[in-house]
């Protein structure tokens, strides 16, 4: 369990966050610039000594400042990603990596795997500047992991990339997700990265904690900021139940749901996470006859919010513990009678659903 608890006061502003995040597994933080984000970093890893603030890892107290506790950086054993990878220009990528090694504790994260898991064998000989943006991010990832440490803190470590080197690195990051055991607190304010890689979403907006929970409790919540994005949905962990590869489908299930999605790679019994579009999902009296639509789907309404910026209302369905968020306009609202308890069938294409985890 990480438990962060902190109060500090810049010019201007002052930042008043505190949540707790289950351990292990990806934390992600996010919010606007200024939200407060990057303090929570500075002040997790100790780079910041906060004026009011409470840090604890899975029992273990950093920081207390209303008993004086202050454990030094370098003894925390937290390794920390930057935007910028800050890689030692004098060293080839090799060098680089054993640095964090040669100056960590023994422990049970190895240079092989390391070098395997983020896919730089064929960098260890070549020098910071001949690599790209996305290469040397993966160095500094395998740097901070090599010197063992206990949480990993990275800070927006793919803001400074374009589109192509996002997506190139993405995959490493949720391979280095899935192997390690190891909790992570990241730092984002791109969707696309916390749809794919957050467990638990802790929500911030002027220095001030807005939500935290788990990431398919708050992307389907209408009330919170990530439901008024343009790009706002569903996210879901299924797994693979089968294939029809006559069809070319896949069904994925949970306790509550069964999802038709084109044909996918991973193979059955395996855990993928979807996301659905609010936007892209239809709401029906009841189940047509005759539809194109894979998934007719039913639910009952649990919360209708208005979306004033949109001219369209966002409206929570249930079906047992899971929870879909839909956008449509108050016309429809109104013509399917829309209110809390409500029967309703949710139409979504199967081609409409993006499978975020790769075979």
């Amino acid at each position: 369990m990480i438990t962060i608890s902190l109060r500090h006061r810049y010019p201007g502003v002052e930042i008043d966050i505190a949540f707790v995040a289950p351990t292990p597994g990806t934390t992600v933080l996010f919010g606007p610039s200024g939200s407060g984000k990057s303090t929570v970093i500075s002040a997790v890893s100790g780079l910041l000594r906060v004026d009011r603030g409470h840090v604890s890892l899975d029992g273990e107290v950093l920081l207390d400042t209303g008993h004086g506790v202050w454990v030094e950086p370098e003894l925390r054993r937290i390794g920390l990603v930057f935007q910028d990878a800050r890689l030692f220009p004098h060293m080839n990528v090799d060098a680089n990596l054993r640095y964090g090694l040669r100056r960590a504790p023994a422990g049970p994260i190895r240079f092989d795997d390391v070098v395997d898991l983020l896919g730089i064998a064929p960098l260890l000989a070549r020098q910071p500047h001949t690599l790209s943006g996305g290469e040397r991010q993966r160095v500094g990832i395998g740097r901070a992991l090599l010197s063992q440490p206990r949480l990993l803190l990275l800070d927006e470590p793919l803001a400074s990339l374009d589109d192509a080197r996002r997506a190139d690195i993405l995959p490493y990051l949720l391979r280095l997700k899935s192997s390690l055991a190891l909790p992570m607190l990241y730092v984002t304010h791109s969707l696309p990265e916390l749809s794919l890689l957050a467990d638990t979403v802790v929500l911030l907006e002027g220095g001030k904690l807005r939500a935290s929970g788990p990431i398919a409790e708050l992307a389907s919540d209408a009330s919170l900021p990530l439901a008024v994005r343009d790009d706002a949905g569903t996210v879901l962990d299924l797994v693979v139940e089968d294939h029809d590869h006559a069809r070319q489908l896949t069904r994925l299930a949970s306790s509550d749901l069964r999802l038709v999605v084109p044909l996918v790679a991973n193979s059955p019994g395996a855990l993928v996470r979807v996301r659905i579009p609010a936007r892209e999902i239809i709401l029906a009296a009841e189940i047509p006859s005759a539809i194109s639509v894979h998934n007719a789907l039913e639910f009952h309404v649990r919360r209708v919010v208005d979306d004033p910026l949109r001219h369209a209302a966002l409206v929570e369905i249930t079906k047992g513990d899971s929870v879909l968020l839909a956008r449509v306009t108050p016309d429809a609202v109104q013509r399917l009678a829309l209110v809390p308890g409500a029967a309703v069938v949710a139409l979504v294409k199967s081609t409409s659903i993006d499978v975020l985890t790769p075979g």
